[in-house]
């Protein structure tokens, strides 16, 4: 009895630990797939017991649902219960059955769709469902069971997003972000894109009720007077500068309600004569209360950027046991290759950072911040110079000899200010180290992953002179020929005659400028996407092409290229109401402003991706309990253009990747080339891979159905040229959303 006595108080007391350990767990269940990253924290994780190391290679197709799209499709789907949500058909937002594939309704013409993906919220009684997503420059509501758009969501079934932003709203050309943003109870909170030029739209977050549409909070991203951080900036600069924008994707501790936004660079990102300051909170990972947009704390990973290294991949949220102290962690990647480790509740630094002495700028009226944070022991996971040593070995030797000449004259190394006197080359650039849906974690064993590529910049300033007009200066026709040759010449011709690709000629008078700039960074048809590219540029090849970009710009009618077909429900979405005074954009400093008397401006450089050998692209593991690097495995088909096979384009590609990481021990990566990795988490090892039809440049996701777990991959883009996409898997399938699974057990 007494024996009997000591078990049953042992096994009560183990009762009672466990319990309160699943109580106080700060890490809830993650088994569904209902945000772009999963769940609200963004991690990209899964849990489930289905897939695992030993199975993982038996992965086959179950089914596939072909995108039928004219255009790029970058979108990833959500999964609510059995049925999933995604964009397909040319800009149609369509519902299926997850264990059929079949087609539940179909919402067509919803041409300006986010482009990443959407949202999903139902009430507490699950009798109020609701697709929430961003068209364009307003924010809509669709009927999750109907799929109709709900009208009486904001006025008339939209919110226009212009409004609030420091600006004449019908002057706005472009604010959407092509993130969906991030829900929290009734909220969802929204970032921005409003562009990169001088005068852009400022990028303030923003929270609306999701049941109708109001505007509960705002927080300045570029603080007004009498705000904290207003002092790091000139007088007025919140009437005139623009950026300082989330534009990837937001994070959120439900545990603890709060948000955490990884913040972009102010405008212009290279030049900063007229924002001279540290200006906050430009840079910024930032703490907010979600409920009321209150700041809790921030910290800013590059000072007064001109190198535009915004921050853009998702704020990690981890336990980590470091110095035998747990602790409830934030983690952020960046362009620039590093990683910043936070006290998610206080914002103090896990890892010790250090401010380094870095170079001034020359450029005339600007001034760099003396001093940039850098980790101290979490090691970064980029190279950050380019030299003769490591120029890339496949150089034909014609290249090799060009770069070595201009390296004499270029300077190159990390935090090397932009110059007008030489090119600047910066490792990594614009393109380079983690972006958006590069990262991931597994939160219980303070694991990190990141996605990342190393891609330089090559910039040099140019002056430009006073406000943009639409007269055809001698600096835009330079301005525009350099990119027509560059970028279209090979399928426009060299007139403008058109040969692979249409002809050009006069296609600005029939283009609004948001059009036109919307075609160049997303692409269209076979035209692949030119995602950083300088908009002064891409303004001058319009007006070199025909157009005005001060021609007033109406909302764009939502229509369809071409009938679909399948259960229609609706079309078009909410009836936007035309602007009745459309303006043209800010194009100078508002009267009374102090400011520069000249601008600089240059474009992202990006012609030259592999200057580096490889490999450009890999998978990174980073232990956060000790802040080192565990492992590290090259991803994608970079192998093969470094060793001079030019059907393979330009290296690199993790841009517009992603991951799922499961709670079996497997991380699941797409890469360059249509790839498909199973990887062990614990050395980066790759268990299974495949090779796709196409292109993926959709997050994946994984969900599951009667204890039967599925993996979906948009693989629906094409690839840099037709050749490349003929040499992969041509005709396996078509461009579709394809779903993995194990086979069924025989009975």
């Amino acid at each position: 009895m007494k024996r009997f006595l000591t078990y049953g108080i042992v096994l009560l007391c183990v009762m009672i630990t466990y319990l309160s350990f699943k109580a106080e767990d700060p890490i809830p269940p993650k088994n569904t797939w209902t945000h772009y990253g999963g769940s609200p924290e963004q991690s990209k994780y899964f849990e489930g017991t289905e897939i695992t190391k030993q199975n993982v290679s038996q992965l086959k197709v179950a089914w596939h649902y072909a995108t039928d799209d004219d255009a790029p499709n970058f979108s990833s789907p959500i999964v609510v219960d059995t049925v999933m949500y995604l964009v397909a058909k040319n800009s149609s937002l369509v519902a299926l059955n997850t264990l059929t594939g079949k087609e539940i309704w179909i919402h067509t013409g919803l041409s300006g769709i986010s482009r990443r993906g959407l949202n999903y919220w139902e009430s507490k009684d699950k009798k109020d469902k609701r697709l929430i997503f961003t068209l364009n420059n307003s924010l809509q509501e669709i009927d999750a069971v109907t799929g109709k758009t709900i009208e009486s969501f904001g006025k008339g079934g939209y919110v226009d997003m212009r409004e609030g932003l420091d600006r004449d709203p019908q002057s706005i050309r472009r604010m959407q972000s092509m993130m969906p943003g991030v829900l929290y109870e009734d909220l969802v909170i929204l970032g921005s894109a409003p562009g990169e030029g001088y005068f852009s739209p400022p990028g303030h977050i923003r929270a609306y009720n999701v049941v109708t549409g109001k505007l509960e909070w705002t927080f300045h991203t570029i603080p007004h007077p009498g705000e904290y951080g207003y002092d790091t900036w000139p007088k007025d600069a919140y009437k005139y500068i623009g950026g300082v924008n989330v534009w990837s994707e937001i994070t959120v501790d439900t545990k603890t309600g709060i948000a955490y936004l990884p913040i972009g660079s102010p405008t212009y990102d290279y030049y900063g004569a007229d924002r001279l300051g540290n200006n906050l909170f430009g840079n910024c990972l930032v703490a907010l209360d979600a409920r009321t947009g209150k700041r809790i704390w921030h910290y800013q990973t590059v000072h007064h950027d001109i190198w535009d290294y915004d921050l853009s991949p998702a704020p990690q949220l981890l336990t980590v046991n470091y110095k035998g102290k747990s602790i409830d962690a934030v983690s952020v990647a960046t362009k620039h290759g590093f990683v910043f480790v936070f006290d998610r509740k206080t914002g103090q630094p896990v890892f010790p950072i250090e401010e380094r002495a870095f170079p001034d700028t020359k450029m005339p009226g600007d001034k760099a911040s003396p001093t940039q944070p850098i980790p101290a022991v979490v090691p970064t996971f980029t190279h950050h110079e380019v030299n003769a040593q490591n120029l890339n070995p496949y150089f034909s030797k014609a290249d090799r000899e060009m770069w070595l000449s201009r390296l004499k004259t270029a300077k190159s190394g990390l935090f090397v200010p932009p110059s007008d006197k030489y090119e600047t080359i910066m490792m990594p650039g614009a393109l380079g180290g983690a972006n958006y849906g590069n990262t991931g974690s597994n939160a219980r064993k303070g694991m990190m992953y990141i996605m990342t590529q190393e891609h330089a910049s090559i910039y040099r300033l140019n002056k430009v002179g006073g406000p943009a007009l639409p007269t055809f200066t001698a600096n835009d026709e330079k301005r525009a020929l350099a990119f027509y040759k560059k970028s279209c010449q090979t399928c426009h011709g060299a007139k403008l005659e058109g040969g692979v690709g249409p002809k050009l000629t006069g296609v600005g008078q029939k283009l609004m400028i948001d059009d036109f700039k919307s075609i160049i960074s997303n692409g269209k048809g076979q035209m692949p996407a030119f995602v950083h590219v300088d908009e002064a540029a891409v303004t001058a090849l319009y007006k070199y092409l025909g157009g005005n970009p001060n021609r007033p710009n109406f909302p764009r009618r939502n229509g369809n290229a071409k009938p679909i077909e399948g259960p229609v429900v609706a079309n078009g979405g909410a009836k936007i109401k035309p602007d009745e005074k459309p303006v043209p954009p800010m194009s100078d400093y508002p009267e009374g402003t102090e400011h520069p008397s000249v601008r600089y401006t240059t474009d992202y450089g990006l012609e030259w991706p592999g200057l580096l050998g490889p490999p450009w692209s890999s998978m990174v593991a980073y232990d956060l309990n000790t802040g080192k690097i565990k492992w590290r495995r090259p991803i994608g088909l970079d192998s093969l253009y470094g060793k001079g096979n030019p059907n393979f384009g330009a290296p690199g590609g993790t841009l517009r990747k992603g991951m799922v990481v499961t709670s079996t021990g497997i991380i699941f990566a797409t890469a360059k080339g249509g790839k498909l990795y199973a990887l062990d988490e614990e050395n980066g090892k790759i268990l299974w891979e495949t090779t796709l039809s196409y292109e993926v440049n959709g997050q994946p996701i994984m969900y599951q159905q009667n204890g039967k777990q599925y993996l979906v991959v948009n693989a629906s883009s094409s690839f840099a040229k037709d050749s490349y996409n003929q040499s992969i898997k041509k005709g396996a399938l078509p461009k579709a959303y394809v779903v993995f699974a194990l086979p069924e057990k025989k009975k």
